[in-house]
């Protein structure tokens, strides 16, 4: 919470020394009636004595006081708000390794259900693209804000063969995430999520990328998916490891400014993809709150006005 005019909550001092006025008050008020009627005689003159009803409409005409104060303030609170024209791209791994079942039921089908979780977290204004990479990389589906289309492009494309080409898939998203400068000479925000199981095999650097990215502003956000105990059965009946390289893709994260995450089973890639759906498709922005502590404020001041009436026949 922050104020445009934080000078007003000074004013705020005055509210302990009211409770203080009050209670002096108070004091001589009871030193009065004691010295007008001894206790025993008190009681039977005023058997009932309104107690905590006494105080209760002041209490809430001090809390009142305190939400105007506040109020005067111009209080400001972060919220999420929905990024306007925001380019994101899925980069998903479909290499040989990904039909490994350390994450169950398989790597490859973990991821594809992530993405479609990733794509109903996403608000609907935020276009979405997807590029599939093995040993080279294709662009499946241009951004769209057809969920649609794109969850069709991820069903169609992941199949798991080849090898792994990083680099070649960060540099096509890359150019599908750019979009020209608009109004202000400023461009559109745009990320890219990269999802990949194994070390890069073929093509070029991918860190090197994530530098051009990091020039662009343009974060990756990377996920390592599986563990250290995935195998895979090659073609001549041989078993092979294949465990995710979350060095590399650490890496790739810091240098283009984006975030490095790690998925051992497809629970866990699904929170993370939720996560990165909320993260990226919102940004923080500072919103004046002054309606609501000067709304607050007034039903506090009714509500002790009311119950004063009630109680007392009298407005405080």
């Amino acid at each position: 919470m922050t104020f445009a005019s934080p000078a007003f909550l000074a004013a705020l001092v005055l509210l302990p020394l009211g409770l203080v006025a009050y209670l002096t008050a108070e004091r001589r008020r009871r030193r009065a009636a004691e010295a007008f009627a001894a206790p025993a005689v008190a009681v039977s003159a005023v058997p009932r004595r309104p107690g905590w009803r006494r105080h209760a409409p002041l209490a809430l005409c001090a809390l009142a006081a305190a939400g105007l104060i506040i109020a005067l303030a111009r209080p400001q609170a972060s919220v999420a708000v929905p990024v306007e024209q925001a380019t994101i791209v899925l980069a998903t791994d479909h290499s040989g390794s990904m039909q490994a079942t350390d994450v169950r039921p398989s790597r490859l089908v973990a991821a594809r259900g992530a993405g479609e979780d990733f794509l109903d977290s996403v608000p609907d204004d935020v276009r979405v693209g997807a590029v599939a990479f093995n040993q080279r990389a294709r662009a499946v589906q241009s951004p769209t804000t057809d969920r649609g289309e794109v969850r069709r492009a991820l069903r169609d494309a992941l199949r798991p063969s080849g090898g792994t080409a990083t680099g070649e898939a960060l540099a096509a998203a890359l150019d599908m995430a750019r979009r020209p400068a608009g109004q202000g000479g400023r461009r559109p925000p745009a990320a890219i999520v990269l999802l990949s199981d194994g070390a890069s095999t073929s093509g070029r650097d991918p860190v090197g990328v994530a530098d051009q990215a990091r020039r662009l502003r343009v974060p990756i956000y990377t996920v390592a998916l599986g563990t250290s105990q995935g195998t895979i059965t090659t073609p001549d009946g041989t078993t092979e490891r294949v465990p995710p390289d979350p060095r590399t893709l650490g890496q790739i994260a810091q240098r283009s400014g984006g975030r490095a995450f790690a998925a051992a089973d497809a629970a866990r890639l699904g929170e993370v993809y939720q996560r990165l759906g909320s993260r990226l498709a919102t940004r923080q922005e500072r919103r004046e709150v002054t309606a609501a502590f000067a709304a607050g404020a007034l039903l506090l001041l009714l509500g002790g006005a009311a119950l004063s009436l009630r109680w007392f026949r009298r407005l405080l």
